[in-house]
């Protein structure tokens, strides 16, 4: 069977990966432990999370400290935003049934 949306993005299926990129497209900028409470993630779950959106390139990380104290923040990229947004507009076409089955394919309910 030929995928039905080959647009959907397989990194964004993750509930957690697509509540961080939906975070950081509300309000850029968010810190490490912003997106954590939000979000009621463990330091482990953000941090791994946060690494393979990042080297997918949709996110940017800034870390540095005040003071003594580390201070992370993240952005999403120009490609994440437009893989967020890509990802979003095809979630809506499942939702709301704009999607074409193959041709070839036999409809069980009939």
């Amino acid at each position: 069977m030929k995928e039905i949306l080959p647009h959907i993005d397989k990194l964004l299926e993750n509930k957690y990966r697509l509540a961080i990129m939906a975070a950081l497209m509300k309000k850029p900028g968010l810190t490490f432990n912003e997106i954590k409470d939000a979000l009621g993630l463990t330091d482990g779950n953000l941090s791994s999370n946060t690494i393979l959106l990042e080297e997918r390139g949709y996110i940017e990380t800034d870390k540095r400290f005040v003071g003594r104290r580390p201070l992370t923040t993240y952005r999403l990229t120009n490609k994440g935003y437009k893989a967020f947004a890509k990802h979003c507009e095809q979630l809506a076409k499942v939702i709301s049934g704009q999607f074409s089955l193959d041709e070839g394919q036999s409809d069980s309910s009939q």
